[in-house]
């Protein structure tokens, strides 16, 4: 037998848990509702992915010519300035053909000078030998007329001094032409042979300026090699130098994920080195030309019949603030995450020309004004 009381707090008991249950209920649909709204219009429009890296330009300290190492002034993880010393080679052998090229000049120079000299000798040698052409022929001539006066052998002989005196005449004839020929239409500046020894006084100087090496830009050593006494051939890596003031990320999206992605578009970073504590910003600077598995070494190939689709990733080139790269560092290699956001699509999805990415490097000791200075002091000494 159930009393009456008992009915009733059972169904007070059914209406608290129908209460709850619709509580429960409102608040999931409410929540699927928020949710739909914040992805309709705010989640929808981000990109993201994880299989992003720091990128940068690694710039290599090589030799330009075989040398010796003779001091190091850098060593990895060093942070060094542009134009700072780095390596300094024996300049012995490059100085001894250094000053070999400044006495090859001054050679060249005299010999010029020399040759100007021979052909004043030998239009001078012309001249006089037109006179004793004259002088000859002339005597010949005379004892012609003189009749039985003049025996046969002064005639022989008077003939045979005509034509020597041709002979000499045609020789001095053709040293003045060779004369002319090495020195027509230059002058001791620019006469081949001096031009030549130029050539190789500066190649001399160039190969001097080449026994120390210096930091192309600002960075960070990596990548160091070389050891003092070392001999080098030419162009070994010896060392790197990374300027962490202007890496980049690249990010690899799926191809699902490019269809709004477009260059100029804001792009969140967090960097797994700094946690969640600093946030980058930057921009796409521009879209891959191509899938990572299209230019590896073995690029896959899809021909057969047990073809399996995998969805490919394209590298998105992203840039990075340098005021916030310059108060958090980032190194090359780390790994980021990266949003971009892809509501504005009104920019290009293919970049336009540009030189925006430019790396000049430090050119070192070589100074052009002073070689030319010097050329010009050898030619003044030796071609007066």
């Amino acid at each position: 037998m159930k009393y009456p009381y008992e009915k009733e707090g059972a169904t007070d008991a059914q209406n608290t848990r129908r209460k709850w249950l619709f509580i429960l209920g409102a608040v999931v649909v409410v929540a699927l509702v928020l949710y739909g709204l914040y992805w309709l219009l705010y989640a929808r429009h981000f990109e993201g992915t994880d299989d992003a890296y720091v990128g940068g330009d690694v710039v290599s300290i090589t030799s330009r010519d075989p040398a010796t190492v003779v001091a190091l002034y850098a060593d990895n993880t060093q942070t060094v300035r542009r134009g700072q010393l780095l390596i300094q080679f024996d300049p012995v052998r490059p100085q001894a053909a250094f000053d070999a090229a400044k006495a090859d000049l001054a050679r060249a120079v005299r010999g010029t000078r020399t040759n100007f000299s021979k052909v004043d000798q030998y239009r001078a040698q012309v001249n006089a030998a037109r006179v004793a052409l004259d002088q000859a022929q002339e005597d010949y001539r005379r004892r012609q007329t003189a009749g039985d006066s003049v025996s046969r052998e002064e005639l022989n002989h008077a003939r045979d001094a005509v034509t020597g005196a041709e002979a000499n005449l045609k020789a001095a004839q053709s040293g003045l032409a060779q004369a002319q020929a090495a020195v027509q239409g230059t002058n001791v500046s620019n006469n081949p042979d001096v031009l030549a020894a130029i050539a190789q006084l500066r190649s001399a100087a160039i190969t001097l300026s080449h026994m120390k090496l210096y930091a192309p830009v600002d960075g960070v050593v990596a990548q160091r090699t070389v050891q003092v006494g070392q001999q080098v051939a030419a162009g070994t890596p010896l060392m790197a130098v990374v300027p962490l003031d202007s890496v980049w990320i690249d990010a690899n999206f799926k191809e699902g994920q490019l269809e709004d992605m477009r260059i100029g578009q804001p792009v969140t970073v967090t960097a797994d080195i700094y946690g969640g504590s600093v946030t980058y910003h930057g921009k796409v600077l521009g879209l891959g030309a191509g899938s990572g598995s299209a230019f590896a070494l073995l690029p896959p190939q899809n021909a057969s019949g047990n073809w399996i689709k995998i969805v490919q990733r394209v590298p998105v080139r992203i840039a990075l603030d340098p005021k916030e790269l310059r108060d958090h560092p980032l190194r090359v290699g780390l790994s980021v995450d990266v949003s971009v956001d892809v509501a504005d699509t009104s920019g290009a999805s293919v970049g336009v020309p540009s030189n925006k990415h430019e790396v000049r490097g430090y050119v070192g000791d070589y100074d052009e004004a002073a070689v030319n200075r010097l050329i010009r002091q050898i030619i003044a000494q030796n071609g007066a």
